[in-house]
């Protein structure tokens, strides 16, 4: 059976590793190609986008696509979706693998808000905010650079200047480690994080915010198209297992 697995988060890459030695799989990993160098797969990689639904249903029939993993980043918003249909077009089984979103512990300062547009309400005027939500989303904040001074973290080093007069980036690759993230928010005078809730085990940031007492917006997760959805590595093995 060959399997496409849309790719992008460590439990993509745990899977691939799975596939890859269970043996009676071929998989193929696509990549949107938004990092410039993403870490390595054990299976072959496709790097890019698909063109659209009419493309990505070509792509399906004329490479063979007998059934689709979809682990995507959980704020992933075209793909998953064009997934679910083009899937169901063309019959073929479809499953969604969605990590649980972080949820607060003891001593935790968190808000949670709807998108991006509404994390400006929860934010006093002047604050210094790590913003830790991915170089794309950035043009969204704009409500909330009015006024407060953005410390934006990306892997990739940026190819333009920061886009709002008061804020700087940061350029770094995960993983960081507690002492990192605290060591990052003292030198930056950080009074407030955003982050998406993203989930998964990259919670250091989170976790040094409690103890540097900050407060924390997180931003919600997009709605995930309908259909099957697990939410570990082996489940998603499990459901593969099952078609075989």
């Amino acid at each position: 059976m060959k399997v496409l697995l849309l790719a992008g988060t460590a439990e993509a890459r745990a899977l691939a590793a799975r596939l890859a030695a269970l043996g009676r799989v071929e998989v193929v990993a696509a990549l949107a190609g938004e990092t410039r160098a993403p870490e390595a797969y054990p299976v072959p990689l496709r790097m890019g986008g698909f063109g659209g639904d009419e493309a990505f249903l070509k792509y399906m029939e004329n490479n063979g696509i007998q059934a689709v993993l979809d682990v995507t980043h959980p704020f992933a918003r075209i793909m998953p979706w064009r997934a679910r249909t083009v899937s169901d077009r063309l019959g073929l089984p479809c499953l969604k693998l969605l990590r649980p979103g972080w949820t607060p512990a003891a001593g935790d300062r968190w808000r949670f808000a709807p998108d991006a547009a509404a994390v400006a309400e929860m934010v006093p005027d002047g604050a210094r905010v790590l913003l830790a939500t991915g170089r794309k989303s950035l043009a969204g904040f704009a409500p909330l650079a009015a006024g407060r001074h953005l410390v934006a973290r990306t892997v990739d080093p940026p190819e333009g200047p920061f886009p709002f007069p008061q804020g700087e980036w940061v350029v770094g690759r995960p993983p960081f480690s507690l002492s990192d993230e605290i060591a990052l928010m003292r030198a930056h005078r950080i009074e407030a994080l955003v982050v998406k809730n993203a989930g998964g085990p990259a919670r250091a940031k989170l976790d040094a915010a409690r103890v540097l007492g900050l407060p924390v917006v997180l931003i919600d997760r997009p709605t995930p198209p309908p259909g099957p959805r697990v939410e570990t590595v082996e489940a998603a093995l499990d459901w593969v297992e099952r078609l075989l």
